[in-house]
């Protein structure tokens, strides 16, 4: 019901916003239409537990593949789309999706200031890497941190069907932006992976979701410090025999993101605490709340003009009350060490020409928090003390 209402009132929006820059002047939108595309292709190993695959055995199942196109038909109107190929194991199923397809209209436009709005699909400025972080090309490595970019629900968080207001001020002394995206969440069968433990009979709808950044920089991105708030809310619609009720999820996160970036150096870091709500999914799940905690801090160094390397300590807990799952695992038999993860990640990054890339990676990880029960069904069999090895190439036109 409100998907319905929020998508007659975007198109009618839109109708509104066509006519009225419709006394514009038109662009030669031949001059400004642009398209990009990018591909990679990935190996993944695993010395226990899989990611990705079946990664104990060296798995090629990660692939990603992308072709977006832009132009802007009117001087304050402009359109962008992306389409996007996945394949990722047993994450999520490979398909084609839309993976942002906007209709922006710029209110105001000034050599200081600049506002204005996005409609249709828009991408969520979840952090500093969440809108890019399908482009092999802006990623720090090969799999960005965990605690923050979940890869086992990254549909959830990549964007919402809905629109985004956006306002920038450059100043004397840096630039600032502001986002705000209302909208309703894509969702598809990872989530119930997440809650549940496995897919069910029935599925997840997506309810109205605001979200919200702040972002600050100083001289062109040599310091760069955001803040991020958001409110998701999804209901579950139980299927034929189902386990579960009728039930609702809120997930609340906010992060605290800090960078700076030198000619050789960059070094970053986000904090993130992560609000959660589950109510009305039956005496299997029962109503429960609680808050997990995320950090990461990341280095990297370019050697010379193609190589880069990369350091970084990356922590996830999901229950800040129960850090490393010891009153999970009395409670439930399963494996506290499924509450928590530790990874530290050393990496290489070598372009070889402006338009091929090679990575390779190495993790160290204690807990197995971010994996997915779809692709270890057994949480028996998860080993807490396990290794990641990764190799990326990746082309872009």
């Amino acid at each position: 019901m409100i998907s319905s209402f929020c998508s007659k009132r975007i198109r009618f929006t839109i109708v509104l916003l066509v006519f009225y820059s419709c006394h514009e002047s038109f662009a030669d939108w031949k001059e400004t239409f642009q398209y990009h595309g990018f591909l990679s292709q990935n190996f993944v190993l695993t010395s226990e537990n899989n990611f990705y695959g079946e990664s104990e055995r060296g798995s090629f199942d990660f692939a990603e593949a992308g072709f977006n196109v832009s132009l802007r038909p009117l001087s304050r109107l402009g359109l962008a789309a992306q389409l996007l190929y996945r394949r990722a194991g047993e994450l999520e199923d490979e398909e084609v999706r839309l993976d942002y397809g906007v209709l922006e209209f710029a209110v105001l436009e000034t050599t200081k200031v600049q506002a204005g709005l996005r409609l249709g699909r828009v991408k969520n400025p979840l952090g500093l890497y969440n809108e890019t972080r399908d482009v092999a090309f802006t990623r720090p490595s090969i799999f960005l941190p965990q605690s923050i970019y979940f890869d086992r629900t990254r549909n959830w968080a990549l964007s919402s069907d809905g629109g985004q207001m956006y306002g920038q001020y450059e100043s004397s002394i840096g630039e600032f932006s502001l986002r705000v995206n209302v909208g309703v969440p894509t969702i598809d069968k990872s989530l119930e992976g997440l809650l549940f433990g496995r897919n069910q009979a029935g599925e997840f709808n997506g309810n109205l979701s605001y979200l919200g950044q702040f972002l600050y920089e100083y001289q062109s991105g040599l310091i760069r410090l955001a803040f991020t708030a958001a409110s998701a809310h999804t209901h579950y619609y139980p299927g034929e025999n189902d386990f579960f009720s009728n039930g609702d999820f809120w997930f609340q996160p906010y992060i605290f993101s800090a960078q700076y970036n030198g000619e050789r150096l960059s070094i970053t870091g986000e904090y993130a605490l992560r609000n959660a709500r589950m109510r009305h999914f039956g005496p299997l799940l029962p109503n429960t709340a609680f808050t997990g905690e995320s950090y990461y801090i990341q280095g990297a160094y370019r050697l010379t003009d193609d190589v880069e390397a990369v350091a970084r300590y990356d922590v996830y807990y999901q229950n800040v009350n129960d850090r490393y799952g010891e009153r999970f695992e009395q409670r439930t038999g399963r494996p506290g060490s499924s509450r928590f993860a530790k990874d530290w990640t050393v990496g290489l990054r070598w372009e070889i020409t402006p338009n091929w890339m090679a990575r390779a990676e190495y993790h160290r990880v204690h807990g197995t928090g971010w994996l997915a029960d779809t692709e270890n069904p057994d949480p028996q069999k998860l080993d807490p003390d396990w290794d990641l090895f990764a190799l990326e190439l990746s082309f872009r036109f």
